[in-house]
């Protein structure tokens, strides 16, 4: 079981803050490939990776990272500085 935060649009698109879900998926890629799948409204949060960041455990990670004992994985635009 992984727990998935949804951030700013991505939440608002996809219209959950979190949601736990039993995944088989190897990397984050996987996931999204999973999650792109299940509805048109996952579909439209992650249709363009490049608008994303992504952190496991709450560590800034990459889309090709392994998710192997990983128990969070958050996504979220882009934060711009100030």
């Amino acid at each position: 079981m992984i727990d998935v935060l949804y951030f700013a649009w991505v939440r608002e698109r996809i219209g959950l803050p979190r949601e736990q879900l039993e995944t088989q998926a190897a990397t984050v890629n996987d996931l999204v490939a999973e999650l792109r799948a299940r509805e048109p409204r996952y579909e439209a949060a992650f249709g363009d990776l490049s608008a994303l960041r992504v952190a496991l455990d709450q560590d800034l990670s990459d889309f090709d990272a392994s998710l192997e004992g990983v128990r969070e994985v958050a996504f979220f635009p882009p934060m711009t500085g100030g």
